[in-house]
């Protein structure tokens, strides 16, 4: 069962440390994303996997071999960079075969390895052209044809569509999805900062910040039940809505009063010793919706409308200073800048850390 195991794996650049102590257990045909802001190590440890970075300490083991000096080509991996990384005097079909002729394999096997390869990805009409002939959605399915026909144990995506338009970035995306199912016993591990990729083809999701890993887990529960502070605002766009508060009453369950004063109940349990402590109390702006009456959550000033046509971001101040909160409707809304409004959301999709922002759990 082809898997990889990552323990204490550390990455040192003379004094400079980037990673620190990594443990992850992969799984065989997982699709593993790697998200987190620029210079959190995300790519190094891609790198790392893919034998291009040398290993400072900790153990790698893919299949059950122990791999920190085996050298790239003996590890079973593929990779797909971002930069297309082909030959320009090669035909696509010779890119996607040099692999193999390098390896040795007969001509026959690379003929069918490399057609069926070309059938998958809708390829099989460009085998005779030069990469310069083709778009730059048909250039990464050229990389990823290429990786497929080395028949690799682990497949590893360093950014795959960052350098794509809007509308390739979606196909590439599905011929990506496609592949995961058409290969579903192929460990796949990403690399992005885009939280679409993440969110739609990822089983699970590896936020990393600073050379740490923040919290594992699939799509929806880095969504719905955040670990921390930090994965509760990298993941979800706009970013969750933060508002410093206090913690007025403690128990089964919580009182917290808000920056400008007000009290909010929660569903969320706490020990009686947080009472009187400082906390930061979250809503996501798709969570919030305009209240009627006086049943409100906070209420505000509108300083922006963005009508994106699908959906409505209104930018509230008034709450937390210097900060304005983000609330996301459905549709279009006739809202006027300057308006003064109430909203409400769901006491179950509210959310709640503590001093050191660890997330108080339900």
């Amino acid at each position: 069962m082809t898997g990889l195991s990552l323990k204490e794996i550390r990455k040192s650049y003379g004094s400079v440390d980037v990673l620190h102590g990594i443990d992850l257990e992969i799984k065989q045909g997982e699709f593993i994303v790697f998200v987190g802001p620029s210079g959190c190590g995300k790519s190094t440890l891609l790198r790392m996997i893919a034998g291009l970075e040398n290993i400072t300490g900790g153990d790698m083991y893919i299949d059950g071999q122990l791999v920190n000096d085996v050298p790239p080509s003996k590890r079973g991996i593929a990779m797909v960079f971002q930069s297309y990384a082909l030959y320009p005097h090669m035909t696509v079909y010779d890119n996607m075969a040099f692999g193999m002729k390098i390896a040795g394999e007969n001509k026959q096997e690379i003929d069918r390895r490399v057609r069926a390869a070309a059938d998958s990805l809708q390829l099989g009409k460009y085998l005779d052209r030069l990469p310069k002939a083709l778009s730059g959605g048909q250039r990464q399915r050229v990389a990823i044809g290429r990786a497929i026909c080395r028949n690799p144990k682990v497949f590893l995506f360093d950014e795959p569509l960052s350098n794509l338009d809007a509308a390739l970035r979606v196909a590439t995306r599905i011929e990506i999805a496609r592949l995961n199912e058409q290969m579903a016993d192929t460990t796949m591990i990403y690399v992005t900062h885009d939280q679409v990729e993440a969110m739609t083809l990822a089983d699970r999701i590896v936020v990393l910040s600073a050379g740490h890993i923040e919290q594992v887990g699939a799509p929806l529960e880095l969504y719905e039940r955040p670990a921390n502070l930090f994965v509760a605002k990298f993941i979800g766009s706009p970013a969750m809505n933060i508002i410093p508060a206090t913690i007025a009453e403690a128990g089964s369950t919580t009182t917290v009063t808000l920056t400008g004063g007000k009290s909010v109940a929660l569903d969320i349990p706490t020990a009686a010793s947080e009472k009187g402590k400082s906390a930061s109390f979250g809503v996501r702006p798709e969570d919030l919706e305009i209240a009627s009456g006086d049943a409100y959550l906070f209420e505000g000033e509108v300083s922006i409308v963005e009508a994106l046509g699908e959906v409505t971001l209104l930018y509230i101040e008034g709450l937390v200073p210097g900060e304005p909160i983000i609330v996301k409707l459905p549709g279009t809304i006739d809202i006027k800048k300057g308006q003064k409004m109430r909203f409400s959301a769901d006491r179950q999709k509210l959310h709640l850390f503590d001093a050191e922002g660890r997330t108080y759990r339900r």
